[in-house]
Parts: structure tokens; C-alpha cells; sequence
């Protein structure tokens, strides 16, 4: 009788050197899903004849129905390579930029990555950004080059174009890999046609090559041109070169397993002591060792309830196991443990580590770092490259069900952490914040069909942030009972800081004892190095500095601190509305001998009115968010595109022309842009087509500054004597 896959996954998952945990990615239409699909259908999990129709990972209703992928899927298979078995745990993730979050995390899980380019779109943006994701969790690359049938059915090349043009992609990747990774990585991991790192294909038609595998089975290029010109030989190529085996031989060759990635991965997302025991087990990956889970993604399973997925780095994850929670700071027991086959999860006994595996009973969110016992050091939060910039209001239309609708938002933040979930029960008013219109819309749609709750929203609203542009007097904060006394600081946190935020060179996170690697990357970035050891939070783009000198309490007290900074950080004192770049410095403080004078009800009113209270003196303002846009069109349509972008405060920042194509990059207001789709295609005739690069924010004009504030204000019931308190 045949082994069942669920077997010979439990007997593989025991050898991490046979293991590879890979995220397939890709700009959206690149054919990702399809190709997803060509690979299970090689491991026998599902019809060699489904594979392109089925989109087996996309088992969402909207995901079919929209012909996009929204939601990470997970799948472990078994591919035999030169005679050995090898597990492959793989993560198939989101094209299109509003659901890149998902990518995000899907990292922090992965050891490799297969990035897709297609053949003739070439490189785009979300490509950089995938491989930007990647790289900033030191994930290596491989290369798929798909919808090579295009090159010679549509543009019909020869095979020496067909080679130029692969050369140019190779060139484009690499190059972004030596601007991205990490110093030491640009060059080690250089994607290259000769060593087979690189792959090309047609998910469509299920063939892939690599040049070893074409010197392997001596296939040439004018083979691959024969194969569509020659009526449909391609039947005949996927034969001799079906795209599972060949893309999952380069995967086995290219890609790193845990024994050999975590050595160089720990340290970089876990900054904790190397020579302790946990730091010892995690670098070793070691099975026997303490335990460390990392929860990349929830699902609320209607049936089995709430499933935490993610990263084993240390230990054996097993049923009946007490463990803690680190960031929510509760214990908990696991229920169930799972591995994953797309939509059907199987039950199993146990997983060691190096393995991505399920469990339930674990109710807390993405980022979570679950351990046996409290840790000081929890693995790095793990955050998103681009900001939530549209808000909608969001209502049941039936008063009966506002509590189940605020117990569902509450499940929509955990399911998907890019939603920022905002709720008032003061005054009625559930704020939800995403990436954009289509992330939202989904969201929505998903809380009428799979919650059962029959909602309305409110037109989209712009996310803006507060900031600061001057440094503050000195702003004291007096707790309620007259006890306490706090004195704070504020000033613009530095550019370059604030640059190397962004870029996760320094990590968002409270900083517990002694940080000597953030010591030294904040003095690379201009900060004296005394100053550096007394940062004590970096969180959404703002940092908390402790500069008081011989305070005894200081460390009772330095927690509730910290929650109200980030309060405060989260609702500035202008607007309401996030803050960012903002450097908070606690000067001095006095406080009561007593602890039971010093408690959360004392403290935090004292420090919200303190912080406020400084920033109010520093020239608040409020900045908008642009985005970056590459938009293509055919080239009789630039000045239609160019008036466009005009009409919407907008600025056009490049125009090349690429054959019969303007290729134009341009930076908006995202306050301008509602509705952008449709008009860009009513501007070209149907024909234009945008993608996000980048995210920024700058300075919201003067003439706009005291209207936004108070219609923002409106919007959220603010009185005056709210404002900067």
C-alpha cells in the first residue's frame, strides 16, 4: 500500500537537513497561483490536468472569483532528488500589493524564496518589493523566469533574443540583490543561469528548464521554439522537462535548509544572547532544545476555532504543552498540532523544529513569539515595509449585531495585522485601516459573507500623521493623586534614524538590557553613543529615550512609560491621527516612595499629559501620505496621463517610452486618489495600468493644514479641550 503524504511528511519533518521552507513570490499576474499548482500536481496532490484551473491554494470564494491570490496557503510536499527524499514546506503568497502584508510574514517562516518575473512584463515594482521583503529577513532568492511561450507565440523571438532578454532580467535581479541585501549577501546570492539557480518556463503549459537539466537531458533552445511552432510539441517538453521536478531540483541545490540558514538568520531577527542555552539551540535548530514558535499567520476556522500558523526555530511543538505567550504575556495550552496541505490541515503527534506547523488553543496575533517559560527576548516584531493609508467607518446595519460586529473586526485584526482595527466603544465609531480601496473592499465583503454580519462603511478616509518640526520645552505630566511628577522632551527623531528604520536596519521593539548592535547602528546614523544605550523603544517610526540619571524606580515604572509613549504614538495631540519621526526624552521624573501610589491609573494620565503636552510645543503638523506610481500606457496617451496627475496635486517624476509603451513614474496624494483606477483607464482608453513602488510622507500644504485638522477633529468628535491633552 502506498505511504500517504500526511506519513512520509511526519517521517521527513524529523531530518532538518532534508528540509525546505520556501515562499513563492511574485507581482500580480505573474502567474504565481498557476505555478503553485504544477508543483502539487507533481507531488501526486492533485491532477495533472487541474493544474492552472483548479488554483488549489486559492481556496477563498473572492480569491477565485477575483483570479488573485489574497491569503498565504501552506502546503508540505515530498520531492525525491538524486535518490533522496526531501520535504518541501511551502508558502504560496499574495501578488497584489493591498495583501503584501501577508508576504511579509510569510517571510519571517521561509528560508528561501522563488521569486517569479514574467518573460515580457519583465522586472516590476512589487517584484522589487518582494525580493525587498525577502532580503530584509535574510530569505535567499532563486529565479523563475515563467511565460516564456509569450516570447515566441506573441513577440516571436529567436533563440539568441529569447536568451538576450533573459540575460536582461537576470541582470535587473541581481542588481537589486546587491542594493538590498544585507552587507555580505549582494553578492553570495547573485541568481545565476549557469548553476541553475535560474529557471525557465511555462507554469501554463507545466515545462520548465534550467541550463543543467538542458545539458542533463540535452534539450536546446531552438527544442523550446519547436515546441509551439511545430504544432503543440510543448505536451511533449512538459514530458521531458515537467516544471515540478525541475524547479524543485534547483530549490534542493540553491536553497538552504534550517541546520544551514538559521545560523545566519537567528541573529538577525532574534537578539537575544548567542551563548545561552536558547540562543545555542536556536542557532543549531535544535529539536531537543527549548522551545521557540513564531506565529506568521491566524486563521479563525469555524469549526476548529482559532489556528495559529507559523515558524518552529527550537524544540518539538506537541499536544498537552504548556507554553507562554510573550508578547500578549499569558499562558496558554496547545490544543491541536497541525500539518498543512492548502486548505486541510492534518493532525499530527508532534513537529520538531525547522518544520512550519499549526496549532490551536493559541489565541493571540501575528508576531508572536511562543515559548515554555516567559523569555526576555522575544523574536523581533515583524513589520510590514508599507503603511495602512486609507480608513474606512465601518457600522452594522442592525443594532442587534453590534457586538458580534465588534467581536469580528476584532477577529479580522488577527487574521490579517496590515488591517489596523480601531475601536471606540465610547463613541460608537469602528475604524478600519488598510493598504488600499481593494484591501478594504475585501475585508469588507468577507465580514457579510463568511462573519454573517451585514455592515455599512463610510467613504474611504486618508490615514494621515502627526509630527513635530522644532524641539520642545521641557513639559511636565502630574499623575492624578499630585504623587508623581514626569518631565518629558520632544524633537524630530534624525533622518538618517528614520531612513534606517524604514528600511529595518534598526528594528521596531522595546529594548530590554543592553543593545550594543542598535547602539551601533543608531551612532552610524549620527547618535552619540551614550544617548544610543538609553533608547528604550522604537516603535512605528517614533523612539522613547530614557535620559534621567539615578532614578531607584525607574524600572517599575519604565512598562507603563513605554504603553503610554506608544499611546500617544498611535493618537497624537493635533488630530488624533498617528504620529511619526517624533523623539520622545524622559528628563527627569519624581515619584513617590510608595509603590501603591505609583500604579497604571497614576502614571498613565500623567505621562499621556506630558508627552502631548511637549509636542504641542514643538510646531506640530500634519503630514499626507504619497505614494510612487510606475503607470504604463500606450505613448498617445502621455499627455492625457500627464493632465491627469496634474489635476491631482500629483507630480511626474519620469516618462520613458518602451517600444509603443510610455513607462511613467509619478508621486500622488493619496488623498487625490480615490477613484484613481478608473479614471487612469478612462484616460487611456482602457488601456493604462498602475503598480505602487514607493510609500512616503511629506508635509501637507499650509493652506490645507488647519482645514484637514478640523475636519478630522469633526470626524471623531473632538472637543477643544481634547485637543493636546
Amino acid at each position: 500500500m502506498a505511504e500517504k503524504m500526511v506519513d512520509k511528511v511526519t517521517r521527513l519533518m524529523k531530518s532538518p537537513e532534508n528540509i525546505r521552507n520556501i515562499a513563492i513570490c511574485a507581482h500580480i499576474d505573474h502567474g504565481k497561483t498557476t505555478f503553485s499548482d504544477n508543483l502539487l500536481a507533481g507531488a501526486g496532490m492533485m491532477s495533472k490536468d487541474d493544474a492552472g484551473k483548479a488554483l488549489k491554494l486559492d481556496f477563498h470564494a473572492d480569491e477565485q472569483e477575483r483570479g488573485i491570490t489574497i491569503d498565504t496557503a501552506a502546503v508540505s510536499m515530498v520531492h525525491t532528488f538524486e535518490e533522496k527524499e526531501f520535504l518541501i514546506n511551502l508558502l504560496d503568497t499574495p501578488g497584489h500589493v493591498d495583501f503584501g502584508g501577508d508576504v511579509t510574514r510569510a517571510m519571517r517562516a521561509s528560508d528561501g524564496a522563488i521569486v517569479l518575473v514574467d518573460a515580457v512584463e519583465s522586472i516590476m515594482p512589487q517584484t522589487e518589493t518582494v525580493l525587498r521583503q525577502a532580503l530584509r529577513e535574510l530569505v535567499k532568492p532563486t529565479l523563475f523566469i515563467n511565460k516564456v511561450d509569450r516570447l515566441i507565440k506573441e513577440l516571436q523571438l529567436t533563440p539568441e533574443q529569447m536568451q538576450e532578454r533573459f540575460i536582461k532580467i537576470i541582470t535587473s535581479v541581481n542588481k537589486l540583490i546587491n542594493e538590498i541585501a544585507p552587507e555580505g549577501y549582494g553578492e553570495k546570492w547573485q541568481v545565476n543561469v549557469q548553476d541553475g539557480s535560474v529557471c525557465f518556463g511555462s507554469a501554463f503549459h507545466n515545462w520548465a528548464l534550467s541550463i543543467p537539466y538542458m545539458q542533463k537531458k540535452g534539450i536546446t533552445f531552438k527544442d523550446v521554439i519547436d515546441a509551439y511552432t511545430e504544432g503543440e510539441k510543448y505536451k511533449e517538453l512538459a514530458e521531458k522537462a515537467p516544471l515540478h521536478e525541475v524547479v524543485l531540483n534547483m530549490v534542493i541545490t540553491h536553497l538552504p535548509n534550517p541546520i544551514v540558514s538559521q545560523p545566519y538568520r537567528i541573529p538577525k531577527i532574534w537578539h537575544g544572547d548567542a551563548e545561552s542555552e536558547d540562543g545555542k539551540s536556536l542557532v543549531k535548530c535544535n529539536a531537543n532544545g527549548p522551545l521557540y514558535f513564531v506565529i506568521t499567520k491566524i486563521v479563525i476556522d469555524p469549526q476548529a476555532g482559532e489556528i495559529s500558523a507559523g515558524r518552529l526555530f527550537s524544540g518539538t511543538m506537541q499536544k498537552g504543552t504548556n507554553v507562554y505567550l510573550n508578547r500578549a504575556k499569558q499562558a496558554t495550552k496547545i490544543q491541536q498540532v497541525y500539518v498543512y496541505n492548502g486548505a486541510k490541515r492534518e493532525i499530527v503527534d508532534n513537529v520538531p523544529a525547522g518544520n512550519f506547523v499549526g496549532v490551536g488553543g493559541v489565541k493571540s496575533h501575528a508576531g508572536e513569539t511562543v515559548t515554555l517559560e516567559q523569555t526576555e527576548t522575544p523574536f523581533e516584531r515583524i513589520t510590514h515595509i508599507f503603511d495602512p493609508v486609507i480608513t474606512k467607518a465601518i457600522e452594522a446595519k442592525r443594532p442587534s449585531d453590534l457586538p458580534k460586529l465588534i467581536e469580528v473586526l476584532r477577529m479580522v485584526g488577527k487574521e490579517d495585522p496590515t488591517i489596523n482595527i480601531e475601536i471606540n466603544e465610547e463613541t460608537g465609531e469602528h475604524l478600519m485601516h488598510g493598504m488600499g480601496e481593494l484591501h478594504l473592499e475585501v475585508i469588507e465583503n468577507r465580514i457579510r459573507s463568511e462573519k454573517g454580519v451585514d455592515v455599512q462603511t463610510s467613504p474611504p478616509i486618508v490615514v494621515y500623521r502627526e509630527t513635530i518640526s522644532a524641539a520642545s520645552q521641557e513639559a511636565m505630566g502630574k499623575t492624578p493623586n499630585k504623587h508623581n511628577l514626569f518631565f518629558f522632551k520632544v524633537e524630530p527623531l534624525e533622518d538618517a534614524i528614520s531612513d534606517a528604520i524604514k528600511k529595518g536596519d534598526i528594528q521596531e521593539s522595546r529594548i530590554k538590557k543592553k543593545d550594543l548592535v542598535l547602539r551601533d547602528k543608531l551612532v552610524e546614523c549620527g547618535m552619540d553613543s551614550k544617548v544610543a544605550l538609553k533608547v528604550k523603544d522604537v516603535y512605528n517610526g517614533n523612539m522613547f529615550v530614557d535620559m534621567t540619571r539615578g532614578q531607584v524606580h525607574v524600572g517599575e515604572v519604565i512598562e507603563m512609560l513605554l504603553d503610554m509613549f506608544e499611546d500617544v504614538m498611535r493618537q497624537g495631540p493635533l488630530a488624533r491621527e498617528p504620529c511619526l519621526k517624533v523623539k520622545v526624552m524622559l528628563t527627569d521624573m519624581k515619584l513617590h516612595e510608595d509603590a501603591i501610589h505609583r500604579g497604571p491609573a497614576q502614571v498613565y494620565p500623567a505621562v499621556r499629559e506630558g508627552v502631548r503636552g511637549a509636542m504641542m510645543t514643538a510646531k506640530p503638523f500634519i503630514l499626507e501620505p504619497y505614494q510612487i506610481l510606475r503607470i504604463e500606457a500606450p505613448a498617445d496617451f502621455l499627455g492625457n496621463i500627464s493632465k491627469l496627475i496634474s489635476n491631482k496635486r500629483g507630480q511626474l517624476l519620469d516618462a520613458q517610452q518602451e517600444g509603443t509603451l510610455s513607462i511613467i513614474k509619478a508621486k500622488l496624494p493619496v488623498g487625490e486618489m480615490f477613484g484613481w483606477s478608473s479614471e487612469l483607464r478612462s484616460a487611456t482608453g482602457g488601456r493604462g495600468s498602475s503598480s505602487l513602488v514607493d510609500q512616503m510622507y511629506e508635509k501637507l500644504p499650509g493652506e490645507l493644514q488647519d482645514k484637514i485638522v478640523k475636519q478630522i477633529r469633526d470626524r471623531k468628535g473632538l472637543t477643544d479641550a481634547q485637543v493636546g491633552a
